[in-house]
């Protein structure tokens, strides 16, 4: 939201008032707090009337600064924030002199400068990271769009901004204008289901604005050398993060906001869905299963989109017998046939559902403020909102998906969660229906997933659509609902990229687009994409995407890549354990992976998969794609040539390749299996070794398959020879692929010498 007109002038009916003098400082042990006047104290006279602004500086994790803003304290109910279930007490250092203060966390620290001049420095170090300064910190009247508080954010020269949640629009934030409101509005928008009120800095820090929403960002579009983020209110609380690499930032995010649970290992295979608005029965859902067999298509997770239930009657959580006359014994002949089972499910009753007028009755759903039932027409006719505010309400909800459980359903697709409403009605905790706007979806998600985890454990796993900050504590989460063609496939991976950089380990999106009917040649490059992400699923919406209906090369295609992820699994799980340790996704932008390399700043058509592996997908019709490799010698995985890096590359591939490189000087442990993702990958594992100087060792980790890792170690290039050392657990008949060639089988033993 603007408020200026330009560098002097103000929006029209709007009285700004900026902190301009830090009047009086406590100094506490574990805080700052400030008494910022609006206007310089010269005298008496001046401290009458207001507004004045109370700044509390503190810090709930080592590493982060939180700024707490207020102008009246006690005129509003309590407030909603962004969960945070690491904040602690950590050990923080104040210091004062006559003309400054400091509170100092870990790496981070914060100076306020006394007296006149406002003026609040971050630094990490010597190295100044942000300041709030100048016309920075503002409390706004504006007549009948209410009372706002704002924050301004110097900005370097050169410095970009990421984040901000699944954003579809251009990778780098600057110049942009962000509303952070969660809204069903598809991949060819600004809107944004997973809005997550973080931005990360190539600079190497982040901000996260600690507010339920909404939030506006002007990011260097109202002051182009400043962020500004706004809320509606009297306050406003935010959080400055330490890096110093953007890996650094995203592992105190994730300590601070939660981290992600590791997703079985069976839910990295391929989904494949009956689609959303298609015929289809028993009979449909058999033969394309069979089928997939029978073309050697691996297989590991059937989804059954919504009419697996009856049309009008969305959620009712029961199978509609016209199609499904035995459903438990239909889901035991799957069961049978290797895969899992995953079903459609909303947070909304139809009224026509038999659960409604139960609903209505016991209070489960959110209300008007009349004390009646919400109700509205978009999407379902009639339907009603559970509201998971009321611990009755969850239970009931988690009852009816015990149920499915318990008749052989494995995991659920969390859709929906952004359609609501925050005028004109109650929630049973009386919390403020604009802030559980965003945070809805968060409920939502942790309803089903704590649920599953009870019933499942370690198997527990959700494919959601909408989420809040700190949603990444309930994965997988794909990528709404996008075009069948290159431009979307394109929005998509900028949206992923943005996700991830907020702390999201996992992260998919619908193979072949969801809306339209893709063209081969966009089905192919997005079966590739797809399944070089963390989680790959075959979706579409009023039509199926199975790919001999596309043509017999796609079936080429899928068995080809899926098959090539499954043998990167002791790898690929590997990361996912990773990830969850750390808060580094598996999916990193190249600024992530290499932010000294000012050339990676602005790429978002390539990332990387985990540390080792390069993947460039294609967006062009002849095949043709340009590409960044950074500094090194870098290896193609699949017919090993090897590039140059530090240079633009332009290659053109076929339907059965792509830019996809291993980075110099790693270790990629490869699996034997390509039908499934979940096997042991400590047996008949081969560690090819990328590029590795002479004298300079490279760490591997070789994933298990129930979690943790199998075998950790390193691998020491010694002339033409290799050492390779396993430090911790045990592989079984492995062995040690570089420079073309393969050693010996090892069977068992802890370090192998081979080479020269």
């Amino acid at each position: 939201m603007k408020f200026t007109d330009g560098q002097w002038m103000l929006q029209p009916g709007v009285a700004a008032h900026y902190a301009a003098e830090a009047y009086a400082v406590e100094v506490h042990a574990d805080r700052l707090v400030v008494l910022a006047t609006t206007r310089p104290i010269k005298h008496r006279g001046d401290t009458l009337q207001g507004p004045t602004l109370t700044v509390t500086l503190t810090s709930p994790s080592s590493g982060v600064v939180r700024v707490s803003v207020e102008h009246y304290t006690a005129s509003q109910p309590p407030r909603l924030h962004v969960p945070m279930p690491g904040a602690d007490h950590p050990a923080v250092r104040t210091a004062e002199t006559d003309t400054h203060a400091t509170l100092t966390s870990g790496a981070i620290s914060v100076e306020l400068k006394k007296g006149e001049g406002w003026n609040l420095v971050f630094r990490e170090g010597g190295r100044v990271l942000t300041k709030s300064d100048w016309r920075s910190l503002g409390y706004i009247h504006w007549g009948a769009k209410g009372n706002h508080v704002h924050e301004q954010l110097t900005l370097a020269v050169g410095e970009n901004i990421y984040g901000l949640g699944e954003r579809f629009t251009p990778w780098v934030k600057n110049g942009q204008i962000v509303e952070n409101t969660n809204k069903d509005g598809g991949t060819a928008c600004e809107q944004a289901y997973k809005n997550v009120p973080f931005y990360l800095s190539s600079r190497g820090y982040g901000v996260l604005v600690n507010e339920a929403g909404p939030v506006s960002f002007e990011v260097g579009s109202e002051k182009v050398a400043r962020v500004q983020f706004s809320r509606e209110g009297e306050s406003l609380d935010y959080c400055v993060i330490a890096g110093p690499t953007p890996k650094d930032v995203a592992r105190r995010l994730t300590a601070l906001t939660g981290r992600a649970p590791l997703p079985p290992a069976w839910s990295f295979g391929l989904w494949m869905t009956t689609s959303f608005t298609t015929q289809y029965d028993e009979a449909t859902a058999t033969h394309f299963i069979d089928e997939m067999a029978r073309r050697e298509l691996p297989l590991s997770v059937f989804h059954f989109d919504c009419f697996w239930m009856r049309e009008f009657q969305w959620c009712d959580f029961e199978w509609d017998r016209r199609g499904f006359p035995e459903p438990e014994a239909m889901l035991k002949r799957l069961h049978a046939k290797g895969l899992k089972i995953s079903l459609w499910i909303n947070p909304y009753v139809a009224q026509k559902s038999p659960l409604f007028a139960e609903g209505v009755k016991h209070g489960y759903f959110i209300k008007r403020t009349n004390g009646l039932t919400f109700q509205t027409d978009l999407w379902q006719p009639g339907m009603a909102i559970v509201d998971f505010t009321n611990p009755a309400a969850k239970a009931w909800y988690q009852g009816h998906l015990r149920r499915l459980l318990a008749g052989g359903a494995d995991c659920f697709k969390t859709d929906f969660g952004e359609r609501i409403p925050s005028e004109g009605v109650c929630y049973f905790d009386g919390s403020d229906p604009v802030e559980m706007h965003n945070l809805y979806a968060l409920q939502y998600n942790q309803a089903v997933f704590e649920l599953l985890e009870e019933v499942q454990g370690k198997d527990a796993v959700v494919f959601a659509r909408s989420t809040y900050a700190s949603g990444q504590r309930f994965p997988v989460h794909w990528g709404g609902d996008c075009w069948s063609t290159f431009e979307s496939m394109a929005e998509s991976l900028r949206g992923g990229l943005s996700l991830t950089t907020c702390g999201f380990a996992f992260w998919s999106h619908d193979i072949g687009g969801f809306e339209g009917n893709p063209p081969p040649a966009v089905y192919k490059r997005w079966i590739q994409f797809g399944l070089m992400s963390s989680h790959s699923r075959l979706h579409g919406s009023s039509s199926y995407r199975v790919p001999w209906l596309v043509d017999e090369e796609s079936c080429d295609v899928l068995r080809m890549f899926t098959r090539l992820k499954h043998q990167l699994m002791p790898y690929l799980y590997a990361k996912a354990v990773e990830a969850t340790e750390t808060g580094v996704p598996m999916m990193r932008s190249m600024l992530m992976e290499h932010p000294h390399d000012p050339a990676c700043a602005p790429l978002d058509r390539q990332y990387q998969l985990g540390s080792a592996l390069l993947v460039a997908p294609v967006f062009t019709e002849d095949g043709e794609v340009d590409f960044y490799l950074p500094e090194g010698t870098w290896t193609h995985l699949l017919n090993g040539e090897k590039k140059q890096g530090g240079c633009w590359h332009r290659e053109r591939h076929d339907f059965l390749s792509m830019p996809l490189y291993a980075a110099p000087g790693s270790v990629i442990a490869w699996g034997p299996e390509t039908e499934k993702p979940d096997y042991d990958y400590a047996r008949g594992t081969v560690l090819r070794v990328f590029e590795l100087a002479d004298g300079a060792s490279a760490d591997f980790e070789v994933a298990a398959p129930a979690g943790g890792y199998a075998a950790r170690g390193t691998v020491k290039r010694e002339g033409g020879s290799y050492v390779v050392r396993i430090a911790e657990g045990a592989l079984r008949d492995w062995c040690v692929e570089a420079d073309g060639r393969r050693s010996p089988v090892l069977a068992e033993g802890l370090e192998l010498r081979w080479g020269a």
